[in-house]
């Protein structure tokens, strides 16, 4: 172990899982005791793959305990803080004992002074138990140190912890936060590990954790919070003797080191969950060969551009063959050769080519084009990208689409980039209405030009030829009798016979 945070910069405690190992009162006042617990702790603790920090607590109890209440021996609390009281001195070896084993060393302070103490000490956390997170004093003080904090938070109402998140975040602190319960030892029933999720959910990008007062025997605990995404874990620990018994929640050093090989085979279970893990070539042939592959349906000519109905998917595929997967609305196959019926689709003799990324440009310009004009759409309206004469030639010739309503009316977005055109067509059922609503739009109705700016209303009738385009982008406020599919005709036969003019997106806007 022989750890330090000094001179790491922040996020240094947290950069690997910290299992912290909560002495509390547990040097029984016995300074000899104390260092036993440290070095038993020490070889438990050796062996794994963490970082792990001994954690004291600091009262300074002539000041902490009010005047009229020193001495008194019937208040369980003020009696367990006098029995177990270390002089600075006791508290200095202890510390020095810690850092010798090669643990990271931490406090609790309940008071002021005690904040101060640690700064002397030079210690590497501070540790906020739960019943001082509102304690407001106090986290003034802790806030002016340089030191990470780590937050206990049982107790606390959602308005409680928002007030606490938001204090340290405005001070910049670097700091965790733990799910906690404050019973001791806590019933299975009240653990509530998921309440680990809620916090990572409702603030993100700070850590949480997980402190822990549960039956020390329990080992499955650990691996859930794990799993949920704690990284830090605090546990109360004690060496047990004739003289020294363990209270009810404090683990010695066996249900130590079972729970750390719990924690090491979670994580070992759960792997890499920041980011997706690269793709295995051995897992992903595995798969591959249980695919569908594409085979030609009938034969098709060279040149000729492949479409869903000159195929069929059948299993199993050929090996270097294309599979279904293969197959999506932004990939176009061209056969290189003459492909027979039945014969397998592969690079061999066809080429694939994939225009997501082009899509994908697309999308990002039309969210741009709706910020800049202030057009608002609703949510999960479906774009529709034309391509008249195919995504090449997009730049020169299309139109994106929101369909916000198609019923007895309709009513749709039509968006212009910069120097698009929309080629000459007509509909024979349909009667619409454009309405400019951003960009200058040139209109050509029956072969008749005229400009129009925004606010500007035309009406088209069936039957009319219509054609537009768009120097500096546009966006248009169709309205219309409802849209059916087979009513659009263009002049130019080719892009009828274009049968893949067209993309449909559903979440381009997430």
């Amino acid at each position: 172990m022989n750890e330090t945070t000094a001179g790491r910069g922040p996020g240094a405690l947290f950069d690997r899982p910290l299992f912290v190992l909560e002495m509390a009162n547990n040097h029984m006042g016995d300074l000899a005791h104390g260092i036993e617990v440290v070095r038993a702790f020490a070889q438990v603790c050796r062996p794994f793959p963490f970082r792990f920090a001994f954690k004291l607590q600091y009262r300074d109890l002539d000041t902490f305990i009010h005047p009229s209440m020193q001495g008194r021996d019937d208040v369980k609390y003020i009696k367990r803080f006098n029995e177990t009281r270390l002089t600075r001195t006791q508290f200095d070896a202890l510390v020095a004992e810690i850092r010798a084993n090669g643990f990271l060393c931490m406090s609790t302070p309940f008071d002021e002074a005690s904040v101060g103490l640690i700064e002397d000490q030079q210690l590497d956390a501070i540790k906020i138990a739960s019943c001082s997170m509102g304690d407001w004093p106090l986290l003034e003080r802790v806030a002016g140190t340089a030191l990470p904090l780590v937050v206990s938070t049982a107790g606390s109402s959602v308005e409680e912890i928002d007030r606490l998140v938001s204090f340290l975040s405005h001070r910049q602190k670097d700091f965790a936060i733990l799910h906690c319960v404050g019973e001791y030892p806590t019933p299975e029933a009240n653990m509530h590990l998921s309440q680990i999720d809620f916090l990572r959910r409702r603030y993100p990008g700070v850590r949480v954790g997980f402190s822990t007062h549960e039956d020390p025997d329990n080992t499955v605990n650990v691996g859930l919070a794990l799993a949920k995404g704690a990284r830090i874990f605090e546990k109360h620990v004690g060496l047990p003797t004739d003289r020294y018994p363990l209270n009810a929640y404090s683990a010695d050093p066996d249900q130590v080191r079972k729970w750390l090989e719990a924690a090491r085979q979670a994580l070992l279970l759960c792997g890499e969950g920041e980011q997706r893990l690269p793709v295995n070539p051995t897992e992903r042939a595995s798969l591959r060969s249980l695919q569908r592959g594409v085979f030609a349906r009938r034969p098709i000519a060279a040149g000729q551009t492949i479409g869903s109905e000159d195929v069929y998917f059948a299993f199993p595929p050929e090996d270097g063959q294309f599979s279904a997967s293969d197959w999506s609305k932004y990939a176009t196959f061209t056969a290189g050769t003459d492909i027979p019926a039945d014969a397998a689709i592969a690079p061999a003799n066809a080429l694939r080519q994939d225009v997501r990324a082009k899509v994908w440009e697309i999308v990002q310009r039309v969210r741009a084009q709706l910020q800049g004009s202030h057009v608002v759409v609703p949510g999960r309206v479906v774009l529709e990208v034309s391509h008249h004469y195919g995504l090449e030639r997009f730049e020169e010739f299309g139109l994106t689409m929101l369909t916000v309503v198609n019923r007895s009316y309709c009513k749709k977005l039509l968006m212009l980039f910069p120097g698009q055109r929309h080629p000459e067509q007509y509909h024979l059922k349909k009667e619409e209405t454009f309405h400019v609503l951003h960009g200058q739009l040139t209109l050509q109705l029956d072969g008749v030009e005229r400009t129009c700016m925004p606010g500007d209303v035309v009406t088209i009738e069936p039957g009319t030829r219509h054609a537009f385009h768009s120097a500096g982008g546009a966006i248009i406020e169709e309205l219309s009798s409802t849209h059916l599919a087979n009513d659009s005709f263009y002049t130019d036969e080719a892009i009828n016979a274009n049968r893949n003019r067209k993309t449909l997106l559903s979440y381009w806007m997430d």
